[in-house]
């Protein structure tokens, strides 16, 4: 036996689900990449608010 409020509702389309997982996967990816460059910028101003100069560590130089 079928409900006949059940035919009147428009059904979704599969992928609908999909794209919101994918959105708020992108979301939670964006906001931990986000902390954790906050983080680091923040542990640099404490460095060199402490009068410290050597703060930010020097990449070595690449040869061609």
């Amino acid at each position: 036996m079928t409900d006949p409020d059940d035919e009147d509702t428009p059904s979704r389309p599969p992928y609908a689900a999909l794209a919101a997982l994918l959105l708020i996967g992108a979301l939670i990816a964006g906001g931990l990449w986000l902390t954790r460059r906050l983080d680091a910028i923040g542990r640099i101003q404490d460095c060199v608010a402490a009068g410290r100069t050597n703060c930010v560590q020097a990449a070595p130089a690449q040869r061609p």
